[in-house]
């Protein structure tokens, strides 16, 4: 089993940055890939950002140029740093984790943006 711990979330103003950290541990694999979704009220989870234990990162058209996804292998550690944030943005955000063959979620943590 793995188990993911996010931190980070809270409520920011329009323009403002935050920055989400996730820590996993448990049976850790070394070839994984990690994200994170995110799921607004009424709507569906949908991806934000992901990156490979590789290296390779992709991310939501949505959020391209505003939001970073990084990662430290050795501490099995992730972060996304958030900037020019805005009310669309606001959402519960998850951490994702992938490896041999089977999907962990974390708890989530909301992310408000509002004036």
């Amino acid at each position: 089993q793995v188990q993911l711990v996010e931190s980070g979330g809270g409520l920011v103003q329009p323009g403002g940055s935050l920055r989400l950290s996730c820590a996993a541990s448990g049976s850790i694999f070394s070839f994984n890939v990690m994200g994170w979704y995110r799921q607004a009220p009424g709507k569906e989870r949908e991806l934000v950002a992901t990156t490979t234990s590789g290296g390779l990162t992709n991310y939501a058209d949505s959020v391209k140029g505003r939001f970073t996804i990084s990662r430290v292998n050795a501490k099995n550690t992730m972060s996304l740093q958030m900037n020019s944030l805005k009310p669309d943005d606001t959402a519960v955000y998850y951490c994702y984790r992938h490896e041999l063959g089977r999907g962990y979620w974390g708890q989530g943590t909301q992310v408000t943006v509002s004036s």
